[in-house]
């Protein structure tokens, strides 16, 4: 567990934090995180429950990073972690990007002004190259940091997903780097690990013991087309009848993984947030006939079996919970993210 250190203590505060897959992992890791800060007010409940520490609503692009600084101890190493959101930088998304550019301004700015020791960055590698990432090295470099690129398969540390991400490390103490991935590709999580203990529900039902154990409804026509994929199979599976106009046009090959399933032994595909939905990816479960459950979309996510996401007698907003998951960091990365940066205390004491 990280402590103390004798250039002092480390503490963390968690800015984008979302409902705290990154703190999670830190707070496992033994580090002490002093707050996580997101505009999104429906991330309180379970940022707090879950983490035992405190969250901050409040807009990035206009907290005052004194207001940061004050949530540090006095003389601690301060530690910054981040993920400015990455969806209009991913390929999923064709919307205008200036809103994540924006953002992640905002964080290099929020870096230079409060000069953290330590500091942590993680989006979609599809931001490399990009003015604004770059700009963001910039800064870093100009604020005396040895910088970390890493580009990570998340599989190589736990996560079973095929979900690569780009991490940043940065510190001002001394060199740092990434830790060494924890599964071999012989040892690599896969679906049936992460999801295949749990019980069997049906389209539209819960399991009574977990109310997050729900999956969405199912029109007729669309239990006939995911009874007619086998796993790992989609669309391209179906007899005629079942087919969408849009399959049967030339534009069809660009839904090649919609309506699909998983397989049992494999990795699962990204999770995103929309991996409730049967016909935006390959969100099928291997053998049931229905999509993923919100709690089999957060196993997946690598969150703990008993994450709390609503509050015991809140109606669930099946969207919103999935956009939280979808959003998140999976903890496992958090962890190796923490672990690195603990290995990096260790080297500079």
């Amino acid at each position: 567990m990280i402590k103390t250190n004798p250039k002092g203590v480390a503490a963390v505060v968690d800015v984008f934090c979302g409902i705290g897959g990154m703190t999670h992992g830190f707070v496992k890791e033994g580090f002490r995180v002093c707050a996580g800060i997101d505009i999104d007010p429906a991330c309180k409940f379970s940022y707090e429950k879950n983490n035992g520490t405190k969250f901050i609503e409040a807009d990035l692009r206009t907290m005052k990073p004194a207001a940061i600084a004050a949530l540090f101890p006095k003389d601690s190493i301060r530690i910054a972690i981040g993920c400015a959101p990455c969806q209009p930088f991913s390929s999923y998304n064709r919307l205008d990007r200036r809103a994540g550019q924006d953002l992640l301004e905002r964080f290099g700015t929020i870096v230079r002004e409060l000069g953290p020791e330590i500091v942590s960055m993680e989006n979609v590698p599809r931001i490399i190259g990009r003015p604004v990432f770059k700009a963001f090295l910039r800064t870093l470099k100009k604020s005396g940091y040895e910088i970390s690129e890493n580009q990570v398969d998340c599989a190589d540390y736990g996560v079973p997903q095929t979900r690569r991400r780009l991490v940043i490390l940065a510190s001002t103490l001394g060199k740092i780097s990434m830790i060494p991935p924890t599964h071999d590709e012989k040892h690599r999580r896969s679906v049936r690990d992460a999801i295949g203990h749990l019980p069997a529900i049906q389209a539209g039902t819960y399991w009574p013991k977990d109310r997050i154990h729900q999956c969405r409804a199912l029109s007729e026509l669309n239990l006939r087309r995911i009874r007619a994929t086998p796993a790992g199979g989609g669309w391209q599976d179906w007899p005629d009848d079942l087919l969408l106009e849009c399959h049967q046009t030339d534009e069809g090959s660009s839904f090649q993984r919609v309506y699909g399933r998983m397989i049992w032994g494999e990795l699962a595909p990204t999770i995103t947030t929309q991996c409730i939905g049967l016909g935006n990816g390959r969100f099928g479960h291997p053998k049931q006939h229905r999509a993923i459950s919100l709690r089999e979309a957060a196993l997946l996510q690598t969150f703990p079996r008993n994450y709390k996401f609503v509050e015991p007698r809140a109606v669930i907003n099946q969207r919103q919970v999935a956009r939280h998951i979808g959003n998140a960091v999976p903890p496992r990365l958090g962890r190796a993210i923490a672990r690195s940066i603990a290995r990096h205390l260790e080297e500079v004491a």
